[in-house]
């Protein structure tokens, strides 16, 4: 849980960055970016800033921003009633972000390691996105990932966004932010 003010904070801070990537976003679009900190109460590590440009039946487009020191849980998407889970294109934009998968996993990650990521990821697989590189992540692909020093902005264009199915490896998390009244 985060306060009004950490969640507006945030907000500003994506709306930096956007302005630093020369990706223009109109105002009615800055009000909507959402602020994801997982329930834990600690933005600043684990979180991340959502821009939704459309959402249908079949597509989805959105921004992901990831400040500096900020990490995306552990998770997947996972098949419901049948659905298939979301396919997910991932493309670094600005910055650059550590993903990581299934597969050999690489010695000495550049990730940062923090007290909500120790115990609560199991793949380290690392693939790096610098600017206008991409990675698919099919349905049902564990991952998380990070940004670099500097934070990231990447653009996620996938099948229709189920984040509500996500299934997270920390048991703790829940996706959708709540925010304290004050």
């Amino acid at each position: 849980m985060i306060t009004k003010e950490q969640y507006v904070n945030a907000q500003k801070k994506a709306i930096k960055f956007f302005e630093k990537a020369h990706i223009a976003i109109t105002d009615e679009e800055k009000q909507r970016i959402e602020v994801v900190d997982f329930n834990l109460g600690h933005i600043d590590r684990m979180g991340l800033e959502i821009l939704v440009y459309v959402n249908t039946q079949k597509v989805c487009a959105k921004e992901l921003v990831v400040l500096p020191g900020q990490s995306c849980a552990e998770h997947m998407h996972p098949t419901v009633n049948g659905v298939s889970g979301k396919e997910e294109t991932f493309r670094c934009r600005w910055g650059k972000v550590y993903l990581y998968v299934s597969g050999p996993a690489t010695e000495n990650i550049q990730a940062k390691m923090n007290p909500d990521l120790e115990g609560n990821v199991t793949v380290f697989h690392e693939i790096v996105l610098n600017p206008g590189e991409q990675h698919i992540l099919y349905p049902e692909t564990l991952h998380w990932f990070q940004a670099g020093p500097e934070g990231a902005i990447v653009s996620e264009f996938s099948t229709t966004n189920t984040d509500e199915m996500d299934v997270f490896t920390d048991q703790r998390i829940t996706r959708f932010t709540k925010v304290q009244d004050e």
